[in-house]
């Protein structure tokens, strides 16, 4: 009986002895706003609101012309004519500005497919990150508070940001590398 309380206690003190999980947390938000993809994005797509605006903006003053033209030569047109020419007016503002709102969505939803692969590109990595760092959990701390508190020393955040932007420097100086030799191999 001895032996077999004696193979217990040996038996479950073994199993307590089990390897420790490895466990940690990042902040999501901090990791995406410091990827320098996302960054690059925001730029790309700063500069081409920028442009964008231009764009708007010269359409919108040569409208003002337009209308300008119309309202010195309004007193030398019959009343007929000229509510003819302001219907026409204001059907050309109304489908310049449909245009302009179409446009402006087309390339919201084109920014917001973009940051979506962004997230998705952070969360893959993460979890390769995890798994070939031997990370049994990895834990998303965000506003939501999926992690209310954490050890310091469980916070991988820069790390985690440090490793994907290495990441992604190295694939953005293979893309520039591969295109250069592309270039060199047409001009021979």
């Amino acid at each position: 009986m001895k032996r077999i309380i004696l193979g217990l206690i040996i038996a479950t003190s073994f199993s307590s002895c089990q390897k420790q999980e490895k466990v940690a947390f990042i902040d999501n938000g901090k990791v995406i706003n410091d990827y320098q993809m996302k960054i690059d994005l925001e730029e790309e797509f700063k500069a081409k609101d920028e442009a964008f605006k231009k764009k708007t903006d010269s359409i919108g003053q040569a409208f003002q012309i337009e209308a300008q033209a119309f309202n010195l030569a309004a007193a030398k047109m019959s009343k007929k004519a000229q509510q003819e020419k302001y219907q026409e007016l204001g059907q050309k503002q109304q489908i310049l500005q449909q245009q302009i709102q179409y446009e402006q969505q087309i390339m919201q939803q084109a920014f917001n497919t973009e940051m979506d692969s962004v997230i998705l590109k952070v969360n893959d990595f993460v979890e390769d990150y995890g798994k070939s760092n031997g990370y049994t959990f990895i834990f998303g701390k965000n506003q939501a508070g999926s992690v209310l508190y954490g050890e310091e020393a469980k916070d991988i955040t820069e790390i985690v940001i440090k490793a994907i932007n290495d990441s992604y420097s190295k694939k953005d100086n293979k893309e520039t590398d591969e295109a250069s030799a592309e270039d060199k191999s047409t001009k021979e």
